[in-house]
């Protein structure tokens, strides 16, 4: 079952002589519960082509679904809504509120839509990422890859659509690094969570089920790398 599908993304900057083509006629298809790499060099496209899938950025043209429907079709307000609810964003540098403890950061996007938490699911993420005896404490109270954890588990606390990481092993040591990829595998298969994740790692992008190659704005290989 297809649950993201990109057709002729196109994103420019500037104008003129300044003009940069960040992305240029991208299309490919994700399936429900696939874990999909998109590997390239720093300024290939590949951090712009994420933020077009999560709706923080519009195309200059072309389109994305996500369950169906066309996210740029909709208003800032509902874009918005869709976000909370239909994606989880995964960065480098964890995003974390320094004044929430571990729980409240995670069950945020569920609060900010004016719904009640999933105390069971928030218990089970908790014990699944290794966290349970940190869940009262501050970011600042954290190791980098706790925070990362946390960061995890709040893109996992709505059951997106689809879960989006953004180098998340990138500002991480190797042991912690590989502790983050399999938790994210876990998740993928523990809860057929939808994963796209972006690296400049050709390692760490072998430890998905696909790899997608970008350079200058432009697919040029999409490859399976194992069965589902």
């Amino acid at each position: 079952m297809e649950i993201l599908r990109v057709e002729h993304l196109k994103k420019v900057y500037g104008f003129g002589y300044g003009k940069v083509v960040a992305l240029d006629d991208v299309s490919f298809s994700v399936e429900k519960g696939e874990f999909l790499a998109i590997i390239g060099p720093s300024g290939s496209g590949k951090s712009t082509l994420l933020h077009m899938l999560g709706g923080v950025d519009r195309p200059s043209s072309g389109k994305v679904w996500v369950n169906g429907q066309d996210i740029y079709a909709q208003k800032e307000e509902q874009l918005a809504i869709f976000r909370r609810r239909q994606v989880g964003l995964i960065y480098q540098f964890y995003n974390l509120i320094p004044v929430l403890s571990v729980t409240e950061n995670m069950t945020l996007p569920v609060l900010m839509d004016g719904r009640r938490v999933n105390e069971k699911r928030l218990e089970e993420l908790l014990k699944v990422l290794g966290i349970e005896d940190r869940r009262y404490s501050l970011p600042n109270q954290l190791s980098g890859g706790q925070q990362q954890r946390v960061s995890i588990g709040r893109a996992l606390m709505n059951a997106p659509a689809v879960v989006l990481a953004d180098e998340p092993t990138g500002n991480l040591d190797s042991k912690n690094g590989q502790e983050i990829l399999n938790l994210l595998r876990v998740s993928n298969e523990k809860y057929g969570q939808t994963l796209v994740m972006i690296t400049h790692d050709e390692s760490i992008a072998l430890q998905a089920d696909r790899v997608i190659s970008i350079e200058d704005g432009r697919i040029l290989r999409d490859e399976r790398i194992r069965k589902r």
